[in-house]
């Protein structure tokens, strides 16, 4: 069985209301590549170095879905409007097979 993918997401929203827009721009392109959120926001503690204030992280099918979907014309129209609204570090992973 292929390993998953996994975007490991660190976010700080600047601007709440437009952030709303961001998140139903994202849907169409998550839902087509297979994406599940095992964590949205949540309650945190940082233990050790930096953080955010929110973090994600959204499960794909395989490595190659979770690099395909954030490469997407239509995940690239939804990041557009991310900028305007928050700031991210975003890391796509492979986990363990």
């Amino acid at each position: 069985m292929a390993a998953k993918g996994y975007w490991m997401v660190r976010v700080t929203v600047k601007d709440p209301e437009r952030y709303k827009d961001y998140i139903a721009a994202n849907k169409a392109p998550l839902e087509k590549y297979g994406a599940r959120f095992l964590v949205r926001g949540g309650a945190h503690e940082v233990v050790k170095g930096a953080s955010r204030d929110r973090h994600v992280i959204i499960e794909f099918p395989s490595l190659e879905a979770a690099k395909a979907c954030f490469r997407s014309p239509d995940y690239q129209a939804a990041l557009k409007i991310f900028e305007t609204c928050a700031e991210s570090d975003v890391v796509i992973v492979e986990g363990v097979s």
